[in-house]
């Protein structure tokens, strides 16, 4: 008890001094427990703020992957990259962003698969010729892709911000939709090399998995710009535009048929097989062109027949193939699908660089109707014309592969399919002939791919000429012509203004197999005349239907199709944008 009252009179007797330093104590002690107790409630508050965000993040891609097609996959991939961080989600076009993020990570896994295909392959030896050229077209098919899908992605930080584009709003939207259209394209290419026999499917198999996820990615980001694009070209639209001004006022008649001759041009290089030219082969001019070029790069081409198969890479844009009249410069192969050729691997002539022009030459492949798929001319060059030019093969002559692309002037023969491909084009004054098959076949001027309905994709025949070659003339009861069918389940075809000769069964088009695609197609007939133009006896499918008014005709203009008024002038090839 003394201890105890000698501690406390010790306290009690302190000096100001030790009551100054209890009193800090005090406080201090009080002040960390009120920081510990505000750092618990910011915590609360913080993950109530997370919570809240990620809630808000949830609702915009639920909202946006419900335009969708594959809408479960859609919300599924995005928000995992959403939960974990990797993407910050506020506004639709976040979540686009995310989806094409994704896709490309998908396309990349897909390269290294399709190596490690080729690799084993050629150790164990058990690849055919044709898978192997199968192969190598989806490793080219991929970086096609890539390339597409960065562009979109730089389209679409741009979209809608005027500081960082020099593109209207029109403008992105098409490029957008274009761009996610060829890379879907390019999946369903890839698998379609592995179509032509049983011993394929086998590495068709391998390769389905992969390559149909990227498909239903591309599909899925496709449908999200078009839910958010497609408001904002109806309002930015300019109805002035309408009727489409032509670039050349002196349009002339389809009867008369005498077109503006183009402008001189001054070419860079010339190619002469007789070795008067820079280079004997067109081949070596192409490998010789500056890569991604901003001007014109111009190539000429002397009088003569061009025997090789010409590659424009996609590094090569811009270039221009001038010829000395497309019955003096021939440019000639003969791969086909029989000797073991892919149909993508086939053309004689293959475009991809984008921006690409040709004038007065003839594309030509002379495997013939025996062999199958053959193709003449392929194009996947966005902005690529053509003009004066002929394509002359038989099955598959013209692969309008992906992308936007105009005819003006041409002559394209052939018979199975002659005209295919999923690119949006638009074929403008144009002869388009069937000619003699085999016995047995039946001659289809279209075959158009479009698989997707929110594809920008389809085939346009517009103030063109559809008959026959001679040699068909001569034998045209025996074999049985048709405008088109459908190869891929929203297959789009668009006939107006054209004269189609009676050598055009009257029932117009033609199926695929069975029902397939009948309901979902879209082909469209109007103001044809001719002889083969009646639509009385025209099939009765859902999916047909002919066109009664302007108005309804005017999407498929080359103003409103291609955007033709956005790039065509550039050219120097004579257009008409509207009806």
């Amino acid at each position: 008890m003394n201890h105890v009252n000698e501690k406390f009179a010790d306290v009690t007797s302190s000096t100001p001094n030790k009551k100054r330093k209890l009193v800090f104590y005090s406080a201090f002690f009080f002040f960390f427990l009120f920081l510990i107790a505000s750092f618990l409630l910011v915590e609360r508050w913080s993950a109530n703020d997370v919570v809240d965000h990620d809630h808000a993040a949830h609702s915009i891609i639920k909202s946006s992957c419900s335009s969708t097609l594959y809408p479960d996959l859609c919300f599924s991939t995005i928000s995992k990259v959403a939960g974990d961080g990797t993407a910050k989600i506020k506004n639709p076009k976040d979540v686009i962003e995310a989806s094409l993020n994704l896709t490309i990570t998908a396309v990349q896994h897909n390269y290294f698969t399709i190596k490690k295909i080729i690799a084993v392959g050629k150790t164990k030896r058990g690849l055919t010729k044709r898978e192997l050229t199968a192969l190598h077209d989806c490793l080219e098919l991929v970086d096609e892709t890539l390339d597409e899908l960065f562009k979109a992605e730089q389209d679409l930080r741009d979209y809608n911000n005027s500081s960082s584009s020099n593109k209207s709003i029109i403008q992105h939207a098409d490029h957008l939709k274009s761009l996610l259209s060829g890379a879907m394209t390019n999946q369903e290419t890839c698998l379609d090399g592995f179509s032509h026999d049983k011993a394929d499917k086998k590495v068709r198999q391998a390769l389905i998995a992969g390559q149909m996820h990227v498909y239903h990615m591309c599909s899925n980001a496709l449908a999200m710009i078009c839910n958010i694009t497609d408001g904002d070209m109806v309002k930015h639209y300019s109805p002035a535009k309408e009727n489409g001004k032509d670039e050349w006022p002196h349009w002339l008649s389809a009867g008369d048929r005498r077109l503006l001759q183009a402008p001189t041009v001054t070419p860079d290089v010339l190619v002469a097989a007789d070795g008067s030219g820079n280079y004997r082969t067109v081949s070596e001019a192409v490998a010789a062109a500056p890569e991604r070029s901003s001007r014109r790069y111009i190539i000429k081409i002397k009088a003569g027949v061009y025997r090789e198969n010409v590659d424009v890479p996609k590094k090569k844009i811009n270039l221009m193939f001038v010829g000395d009249g497309r019955t003096n410069t021939i440019i000639t192969g003969s791969r086909n699908v029989v000797d073991g050729s892919t149909t993508f691997n086939s053309a004689t002539v293959a475009v991809v660089g984008d921006g690409f022009l040709a004038r007065d030459i003839t594309f030509q492949n002379t495997a013939g109707p025996s062999k199958h798929q053959a193709v003449a001319l392929r194009v996947g060059s966005d902005l690529s014309a053509f003009y004066r030019c002929d394509m002359l093969a038989y099955q598959d002559t013209l692969y309008v592969h992906s992308l936007r692309q105009f005819y003006i002037n041409c002559i394209i023969a052939g018979t199975v399919d002659f005209i295919f491909g999923n690119a949006a084009a638009v074929l403008q004054d144009c002869d388009i002939h069937a000619r003699r098959p085999n016995p047995g076949q039946r001659n289809m001027v279209t075959a158009q791919g479009r698989d997707d309905p929110n594809q920008n994709t389809g085939i346009v025949i517009q103030k063109c000429r559809i008959g026959a070659t001679s040699d068909l003339q001569a034998v045209r009861g025996s074999f049985q012509s048709y405008l088109g069918r459908p190869w891929k389940m929203y297959s789009r075809t668009i006939i107006m203004q054209s004269i189609i000769s009676d050598v055009i069964n009257p029932a117009g088009w033609y199926m695929w197999e069975g029902d397939f695609a009948l309901d979902t197609l879209a082909y469209r007939e109007y103001q044809n005349s001719g002889a083969g133009a009646g639509t009385s006896n025209r099939v009765t499918w859902k999916g047909f239907r002919v066109i009664t008014s302007a108005a309804d005709a005017q999407p498929f203009t080359t103003e409103r199709f291609i955007a033709g008024s956005s790039w065509l002038g550039s050219t120097g090839f004579p257009f008409s944008l509207g009806l």
